[in-house]
């Protein structure tokens, strides 16, 4: 049966709210993310007779790379910082000062107009419900159960109407309980799961929040929880008092990479490629083995849903991705410049000399690639000084390299369905042509895009097992050349 769209914010309010009904009890405090969180809050706070507040979070970006988050802040000094990247980026802390006081300043603006003289509502040992219209990557739900925990918030519940699969389960390690109305296999966009997905105005949030506030009046102050560490100042402090709970640090496994960032980083970036900015999205989990860049087939893009699941499989390894667009929207819209695999094996060099850098956490780096993603990956493998470590290819055109094969010297995967004749036969045939260890394997009855049922699910236990052997840090095991 498919799955039956939100007409409006107010009515995936009133459909999430149905899903919180346990809560009641717990008598929490709702903090809807502005703006277009609010109204879906609004209808949760009316459902659970609780009083509605916003949570205000702002992202700190990389001086040199503003889409990429350093850390993140809260109202009332809160600060959450991931020191491994500013560390490995060589951000000063002049630098994070002048990040932190343009941000704060913002920060502090929509406070007054969203709240005028009423005071933040207080969150110490409270059960608090942070709620917005939807998840993508969940990068700024993330910091905000972070600040929501800074501001010791007993229990944190994230509640939503609808985010893909891969972000909850992301995101189930965060909060203490994760509340989805939908979570649909195929998700593009969080607007197109909604009929009316306007722009909430300021005027729309201000609104909501005094009704509700007459609705409750002042929230009563609970009695204090346990107190948070202070990752700052690396001591006790009270909750609420401005301590960020986070501490960042690197663990040294001598059985692993030197130095693996224990703080995760979920972020869109702009991935620097000659004179472009490419859009993609950067996720590092805790303790990161390596991280692997994607190269789409043509026709697809940085939401390929098959790539998206792959990744999600690699992130439940301990590796890293890097998802992004090879080409620019009037690039991809021709068909030359799709299978122009000098280019797009260029971008993707591009992309991955910036990932093994600082904004990679210094990861080992490997490559992913489909169709002619995959010749691409080959290709910018063979590259001078490349910091492509492994390749893995999912039904790719390995062909279409045919000139640089005699030099790809890294650990290569070449996986094809066996329902996919012509593919496999040309992938064959690339495998006596590869210069470095390779292997060759074939999922029994997959097709060319690997849709039957637990296709693409070996495909990607293959490439976690692939990547985790070559990017662990750990001398590769080199397998036997087909």
């Amino acid at each position: 049966m498919p799955l039956e769209r939100f007409r409006d914010r107010r009515d995936a309010g009133r459909r999430l709210a149905a899903c919180l009904a346990h809560l009641r009890a717990e008598r929490p405090v709702v903090l809807g993310l502005p703006r277009g969180g609010v109204p879906v809050a609004a209808e949760v706070a009316a459902a659970l007779d609780a009083p509605l507040d916003v949570i205000l979070v702002r992202k700190l970006g990389v001086p040199y790379q503003p889409e990429l988050a350093m850390g993140a802040i809260g109202e009332d000094g809160v600060r959450v910082l991931n020191r491994e990247l500013i560390a490995r980026a060589g951000i000063t802390d002049a630098e994070v000062a002048r990040v932190e006081a343009a941000e704060r300043v913002e920060l502090e603006r929509r406070a007054r107009r969203f709240r005028a003289d009423r005071p933040a509502a207080p969150l110490a040992g409270r059960t608090v419900v942070i709620v917005d219209d939807g998840l993508a990557t969940g990068a700024t739900a993330r910091a905000a159960i972070q600040v929501a925990r800074a501001h010791g918030a007993q229990r944190v519940v994230l509640a939503v109407p609808v985010a893909p699969p891969d972000t909850v389960g992301e995101l189930e390690t965060e909060a203490d309980e994760v509340v989805v109305v939908l979570t649909p296999s195929h998700f593009y966009a969080i607007g197109e799961w909604y009929d009316d997905f306007s722009q909430t105005p300021d005027a729309e949030v201000i609104a909501a929040l005094e009704e509700a506030h007459r609705r409750t009046g002042t929230v009563e102050e609970p009695h204090p929880g346990p107190p948070t560490m202070d990752a700052e100042r690396g001591g006790q402090a009270s909750p609420g008092s401005g301590a960020s709970p986070v501490v960042h640090e690197t663990v040294d496994d001598p059985e692993g990479p030197p130095s693996r960032p224990v703080t995760e980083v979920d972020a869109e970036v702009g991935v620097p490629a000659e004179d472009l900015l490419l859009p993609g999205h950067l996720h590092l989990p805790a303790g990161a083995l390596g991280v692997v860049a994607f190269a789409h087939g043509s026709g697809s893009s940085r939401h390929s849903p098959r790539n998206r699941l792959v990744a999600a499989r690699l992130h439940a390894a301990g590796l890293g991705t890097l998802l992004f667009d090879l080409l620019t929207p009037a690039e991809a819209a021709d068909r030359r410049a799709v299978f122009d695999i000098p280019l797009l094996a260029a971008r993707l060099e591009a992309a991955t000399r910036w990932l093994a850098g600082p904004a990679g956490a210094g990861l080992p780096v490997g490559a992913f690639g489909a169709s002619t993603g995959a010749a691409a990956a080959l290709w910018a493998s063979t590259a001078p000084a490349s910091p492509i470590r492994a390749v893995v290819s999912r039904g790719g055109r390995p062909d279409l390299a045919a000139a640089r094969l005699s030099r790809v010297r890294v650990p290569t995967l070449l996986i094809v369905g066996g329902a996919d004749p012509v593919v496999l036969e040309l992938n064959e045939e690339a495998a006596r042509l590869l210069g470095g260890p390779h292997r060759l394997e074939v999922v029994p009855g997959a097709g060319h895009l690997f849709e039957e049922p637990g296709a693409l699910e070996t495909v990607a236990g293959l490439a976690a097992d692939w990547f985790r052997r070559h990017l662990g840090g750990r001398p590769p095991v080199r397998p036997q050349a087909t």
